[in-house]
């Protein structure tokens, strides 16, 4: 069982910038980034074409709970933030992903902008700019045509290949630091991406796609059809907005059906669905570090829960307080946090305990 060891809430200082950019509907324009000894977290957001950090303190405190079993956050103030010393873009930015480099001790940060423009940068332990590894990655058409929707992954067992959506493109660019390796096209528009791990066999060469109602596969040591080794439909007419793969090798995909689906990679077929779990479209899923069972759910409708996806059972849930601009969870650690266009950010830690119980059951589960 889960359960937060703290909620915080926390305010954009003014002085940073006075009003986020829009961006689009998924909520991928934040990173987080936590202390060895937990006690603060590193937040990167993105707006405009620039990238700001703040450190939130992260002090454990008790949670109490509101209306609907919510749990409510608490205020703390922003302990330092600044501008991230790097080249900027020259369009809003869409996407920024930050992962862990353990051989080296830094952080990677990558940010890719509407065009399709990449720039990855090393951060040190405190979150200091390293200028001296970065790079930048112009899009194949150099920025030719209309801004969209961009996402960015990174391979987990190679942080220097990175793979980039771009969505009214219907274009999937593969990157070896800074060199173009491979383009896969699919049929519709991208919405997330995500390389899969331990997946027997793939060598983290296998990236799982959603595109329009779809869940694509895509093998980047294939030739045939592209490159495209299965295609899973969901429901028809139901976009879907967020896939991830958990340390079991399990995938889940969401979107406008308000439905989380499981699936074994084995033989791609459906280990359960959570139903009407979220009130509105999910646009950001994330599987929990401590537990694989367990699984974080964001929707539009600015509420964040976590859930056990086996019993369909929602464990804790807290709300923003506006729209969603940014959505993440450290890559090692249940660290949960979300931006909202109002300027408040919250962080949630969480551990393996019983402070917090299991809610009611939303709906059971459909195992195939």
């Amino acid at each position: 069982m889960l359960e937060v060891k703290s909620l915080k809430k926390a305010v954009v200082p003014q002085s940073l910038f006075d009003h986020p950019s829009p961006a689009n509907i998924q909520s991928t324009r934040l990173a987080l980034h936590v202390d060895g000894d937990n006690s603060s977290c590193w937040v990167y957001i993105a707006s405009g074409s620039r990238i700001y950090k703040l450190l939130i303190s992260m002090e454990d405190s008790l949670v109490g709970r509101g209306k609907e079993s919510l749990l409510i956050p608490e205020q703390t103030q922003v302990l330092d933030s600044a501008l991230v010393k790097r080249c900027p873009h020259r369009s809003e930015i869409q996407s920024i992903v930050l992962v862990e480099t353990e051989s080296t001790g830094c952080s990677i940060l990558g940010s890719v902008d509407s065009y399709g423009h990449l720039i990855v940068s090393q951060l040190d332990s405190s979150g200091s700019d390293v200028d001296r590894l970065s790079f930048s990655v112009s899009p194949r058409d150099y920025g030719v045509g209309e801004g969209s929707w961009t996402g960015l992954c990174f391979n987990p067992n190679q942080w220097f290949m990175a793979a980039v959506a771009r969505s009214f493109c219907k274009s999937i660019d593969v990157y070896d630091q800074d060199i173009h390796l491979q383009t896969l096209r699919t049929l519709w528009y991208p919405t997330s991406l995500n390389f899969m791990q331990n997946i027997s066999g793939s060598d983290s060469s296998v990236l799982a796609i959603t595109e329009g109602s779809q869940l694509s596969i895509w093998d980047l040591r294939m030739k045939e059809n592209g490159g495209c080794v299965h295609r899973i439909c969901g429901s028809v007419g139901d976009i879907l907005y967020a896939v991830c793969n958990s340390s079991c090798g399990n995938v889940a995909t969401a979107g406008a059906d308000r439905t989380v689906t499981l699936y074994d990679p084995r033989r791609w077929a459906a280990l359960s669905r959570w139903l009407n779990c979220s009130k509105y479209e999910i646009t950001g899923l994330a599987f929990s570090s401590l537990d694989p069972d367990y699984i974080y759910v964001q929707g539009v409708d600015y509420e964040v829960l976590c859930g056990q996806w086996k019993q369909s059972k929602k464990a804790f849930s807290f709300r923003g307080d506006s729209n969603w601009l940014g959505f993440s969870k450290c890559s090692n650690r249940d660290v949960v946090g979300g931006w909202c266009d109002s300027g408040s950010i919250f962080i949630a830690d969480v551990s393996q305990g019983n402070g917090i119980g299991v809610e009611n059951d939303i709906s059971s589960g459909i195992p195939c």
